[in-house]
């Protein structure tokens, strides 16, 4: 089977993440990498949070603590929340890594061997009310493109163009609101992306036909705008530092790199931990230096991280001169709103990941999320809707199945799985039924299409419930106990073939349904298409339990308490 590398954006250290940040990246690889595994592939699933930069070392004044130690801290909550989803990372890292850094400085040291680095005076933003140098991210104003008057000095929230702190209208310090700035002279490494750009256009040509058109769209829209050179370094006190082996003026300086040269790396970085802690019996560089033919790479973020990572993050490998992996698909998201407005970290609107697992468990959300998935375009999260879903497709179609049927047999059979007559025509008609929609399933789970595969894997539970109604077996008993007997056995594997292809959507949901049946010798990882069709793959005579209630439904009191904790539809 093939070796698939799996990342996702990474997660910025400054607070635990919204809803939004869950369904754009983290979740949907999670759910791709299960389904992965179950079908037999080598997968390698790394993520790791992203610490450096300006908002660590404020967020770490703030609190009173070291930067270092605020990091830690972070990382750990974040860790724990993402526990909770049961994101399943082979490794969960940090960009914080000796690793990252030693990985860091060596494409630094590359890129300026091959002379795509240049050390080069600038003017810059410093403020004399807070007594720094401002990082672009730390100077605000308005866009010059669009006019949005919240626009960083990195780039526009709103309409995507990369700025400079000097593009901006009316800046001002974003950590005083001060708009007593000047602009000094000091020193900085510039990546030339301007001498990439036609090998990255080349590059580029070469995959976005199999990219979503978001992630083609938005590569193409900045090649054709133009790359520009970049400075790579900050005035920081928290970052990969600059190697003094090879600026020794600027490292003396304390200078360090830019997050976002660092970040991407950090998925090369966070790959090295991993090996680090079984270095016998993990490889890192397999995964990565002359992998191209070896391993299939897929990307998973949302829109504002797509230029990053099909433009600058290639751009990086390409200048290195050395067979580093890239990215083969890059599976981008759109965003998910809240009631039509943004989900914001700063401005602490919308859903957060750890207030969702206070209210209720994994799998509701991770259903709902991948269900709703911003794929083709945006789309909303209201609590009306997140009631509808979950009360529908998980308490009602999938929840009440499981439950009426091991009720009942267990009332009217006992607590082993009955034997009843031989399986008939409707039992065959079931059965292609069932082997169709999981071959539908499959193939949208193959293409990354999420919206689609969620639709399959509710068909499949539907198909369950036509059939019980069409059966009919609370009827059946009375004048046929041994069809109803096998009306149930077939609804008991049906509960078991759901268990084992629900499971990269919902796995919790999904240990309790499998973990009904006390087999002996239970280790499907998938269903082939004739053990659908056969549906006998939990034997008659098998003992059963009742699982408690999958699924609890979202009471109109349940809901008008969120909305009044969280906020409805604007006024």
């Amino acid at each position: 089977m093939a070796r698939h590398l799996i990342t996702s954006a990474l997660p910025y250290i400054n607070g635990i993440k919204h809803l939004g940040n869950m369904v754009g990246s983290m979740l949907p690889a999670d759910v791709y990498s299960r389904y992965l595994r179950q079908r037999g592939h080598d997968v390698l699933y790394i993520c790791a949070t992203d610490e450096h930069g300006t908002p660590a070392e404020l967020a770490a004044k703030e609190q009173g603590i070291p930067v270092d130690e605020f990091c830690a801290q972070a990382h750990d909550a974040q860790k724990a929340v993402y526990d909770g989803f049961e994101l399943a990372f082979d490794y969960f890292g940090r960009s914080s890594s000796p690793e990252n850094r030693e990985i860091t400085q060596h494409f630094a040291r590359r890129l300026n061997e091959n002379g795509f680095i240049e050390e080069r005076s600038i003017r810059q933003v410093y403020s004399p009310t807070d007594g720094r140098f401002l990082p672009d991210r730390y100077v605000e104003g308005t866009c010059p493109h669009c006019g949005y008057d919240k626009a960083r000095g990195d780039q526009c929230e709103n309409c995507t163009r990369v700025l400079d702190p000097t593009d901006l209208i009316n800046p001002r310090s974003a950590i005083s609101g001060s708009t007593d700035l000047e602009v000094r002279e000091t020193k900085h490494l510039f990546l030339l992306q301007s001498k990439l750009q036609s090998e990255v256009s080349e590059w580029v040509a070469g995959h976005e036909h199999e990219w979503p058109q978001l992630a083609s769209s938005i590569a193409r829209k900045w090649l054709t705008e133009g790359l520009h050179d970049r400075a790579i370094t900050r005035d920081l006190d928290w970052g990969v530092p600059v190697p003094a082996d090879t600026w020794p003026e600027l490292a003396a300086e304390g200078k360090v790199f830019y997050v976002w040269f660092d970040a991407p790396i950090e998925y090369i970085g966070a790959t090295k931990e991993w090996a680090d802690q079984d270095p016998e019996n993990r490889d890192w560089k397999s995964w990565w230096y002359e992998a191209d033919d070896t391993v299939r790479y897929t990307e998973f973020m949302a829109k504002d991280n797509v230029p990053f990572h099909t433009v600058m993050f290639p751009a990086t490998e390409l200048g290195v001169r050395e067979p580093w992996k890239k990215v083969d698909y890059v599976k981008a998201f759109n965003w998910l709103t809240y009631y039509g407005g943004k989900f914001s970290t700063s401005q602490k609107r919308g859903v957060f990941t750890d207030h969702a697992l206070d209210i209720l468990p994994a799998d509701y959300w991770r259903y709902f999320l991948i269900a709703n998935a911003p794929e083709s375009d945006d789309s909303s999260f209201t609590w009306e809707h997140f009631t509808a879903t979950v009360n529908k497709d998980l308490a009602d179609t999938l929840g009440n199945f499981v439950n009426r049927v091991l009720s009942f047999s267990k009332k009217r059979f006992g607590e082993e799985v009955p034997a009843g007559a031989e399986a008939g025509e409707p039992e065959a008609k079931l059965g292609e039924e069932i082997a169709a929609l999981l071959t539908e399933y499959e193939t949208q789970m193959e293409a990354l299409q999420f919206r689609k595969a969620a639709a399959a894997l509710r068909a499949l539970w539907s198909a369950g419930n036509s059939y019980l109604e069409e059966k009919a077996p609370w009827l059946e008993i009375k004048t046929n106990p041994e069809g109803a007997a096998l009306t149930l056995r077939t609804a008991m594997n049906l509960i078991h073939l759901y268990a084992v292809v629900s499971e990269p959507f919902i796995p919790a949901s999904s240990r309790a349904m499998r973990s009904a049946f006390a087999l002996t010798d239970d280790t499907a990882t998938w269903v082939t298409t004739d053990e659908a069709k056969s549906l006998n793959s939990v034997p008659s005579g098998t003992p059963f339990t009742v699982p408690p209630v999958l699924f609890a439904k979202i009471t109109d009191e349940d809901l008008e308490t969120y909305k009044e904790r969280f906020g409805g539809a604007p006024e």
